[in-house]
């Protein structure tokens, strides 16, 4: 028989700090000229600091978009996700 593991209490995060990081996920599915755009679009960044990005998620697998406020990175990922690029939003520790 299994052993149940034991539940953890939930943890209290502070959204009002600089400790979330908006994550890129790799894929096979847009072409670079895309996700360099929408990147732009969801940051401010120019296209240099975005096609930077893009090419981290394309050699590595994943890149850090953003970090800051959660409210910050979930403006971003909205945009991203406006095209279905996978992306999650991480605390920082």
């Amino acid at each position: 028989m299994l052993e149940t593991e034991e539940l953890l209490a939930p943890v209290d995060i502070d959204v009002t700090t600089e400790g979330f990081t908006l994550v890129l996920f790799n894929d096979s599915h847009h072409d670079f000229e895309e996700v360099i755009e929408q990147i732009m679009k969801a940051t401010g960044y120019g296209y240099l600091r975005s096609e930077e990005i893009t090419m981290e998620a394309h050699t590595k697998g994943r890149a850090a978009v953003i970090r800051g406020e959660l409210n910050i990175c979930l403006k971003a990922q909205t945009v991203l996700e406006e095209i279905q690029l996978r992306t999650s939003i991480e605390v920082n520790v």
